[in-house]
């Protein structure tokens, strides 16, 4: 298949539900339907994940979280599987849910300033479940190797309620 133009921000909230401050993913570089996404995100020491470090904080307290790290990757990942049907919205039509993650391993740390570059490549598609392979580089170099992850699309439908009573929304990725 052809790969879709670049893709702004703007064109990325279309796709995801994520907001700031967990909008995580900055720009599409590239996007293979069916096949491969490249997409940045920069990291800044605006963050809010920054806010209560000490004016003297060193460099490791800086480490950009590796759970957002990973965040980031899957965000990444989300836009290749809901491109072609995009649906910002997690109390209808389908919702994007994060399943599993396996054979993660982080080169090194990232600090503001960095730009990470995510590679994602589709390794099989069944139904409504995408399986991803991947990794996150710095200036050519990897920072993170992701060995699978695993989403699903779910009816909304099926999901608003399930929390129970307590009036939980869908868990999205």
């Amino acid at each position: 298949m052809s790969a879709v133009p670049q893709m702004s921000i703007s064109g990325i909230k279309q796709v995801l539900p994520h907001r700031y401050p967990m909008l995580l993913v900055d720009r599409v570089d590239e996007l293979v339907p069916g096949e491969r996404l490249t997409a940045r995100k920069a990291v800044t020491a605006n963050e809010p994940w920054y806010q209560d470090l000490p004016a003297d904080a060193t460099d490791e307290q800086h480490h950009y979280p590796s759970a957002l790290l990973i965040e980031s990757w899957c965000q990444a990942a989300g836009v290749l599987a809901a491109w072609k049907n995009p649906n910002p919205d997690v109390l209808a039509g389908q919702v994007m849910l994060f399943g599993s993650i396996s054979e993660v391993v982080f080169r090194r740390p990232v600090l503001p300033g960095d730009v990470l570059e995510h590679r994602v490549r589709l390794f099989r598609e069944l139904s409504d479940t995408v399986i991803f392979e991947g990794e996150a580089l710095v200036d050519g170099e990897t920072v993170l190797e992701v060995g699978r992850v695993v989403m699903a699309m779910r009816p909304a439908s099926e999901l608003v309620g399930a929390a129970g009573d307590a009036g939980g929304s869908p868990c999205a990725t």
